[in-house]
């Protein structure tokens, strides 16, 4: 055999700490859990993340900066479907002045704005509501 009764009890011990730790030990009247247990949730957690948080995350952060780099003359599509031409800023920035026609002006929120209009996408203007 090659193993004194000593190291073959100190694997076995190992093997079962590992085992208890891996699975929990269990109690009397009680399943095992431990790890194992909660890697499922771990698991699904990590896909919503990668599937779903992230992505929002990156639109979101790319809509702020469109936002912040606007500027005159810029044109634009409002969450409402209407495009105009950026004419004037109020109140620190927070305000935009949208000029539709010769004869016609806007004044919005800033944060209406769903885009520059060469880059918006009607899912983009479907998706604010």
């Amino acid at each position: 055999m090659g193993y004194s009764d000593s190291e073959g009890n100190f694997q076995t011990n190992l093997k079962e700490i590992i085992v208890e730790l891996l699975y929990g030990a269990a109690q009397p009247g009680q399943s095992s859990g431990g790890i194992m247990a909660f890697l499922p949730f771990v698991l699904i957690m990590g896909i919503i993340y990668f599937l779903m948080i992230r992505p929002q995350a990156k639109k979101q952060k790319e809509k702020s900066s469109m936002l912040d780099n606007l500027g005159k003359g810029d044109k634009v599509v409002t969450i409402g479907g209407i495009y105009g031409t950026i004419s004037g800023f109020k109140e620190k920035g927070r305000i935009v002045l949208l000029n539709v026609d010769k004869s016609t002006n806007l004044t919005v929120n800033k944060s209406s704005i769903a885009g520059l209009a060469e880059k918006v996408s009607s899912t983009d203007l479907e998706g604010q509501k």
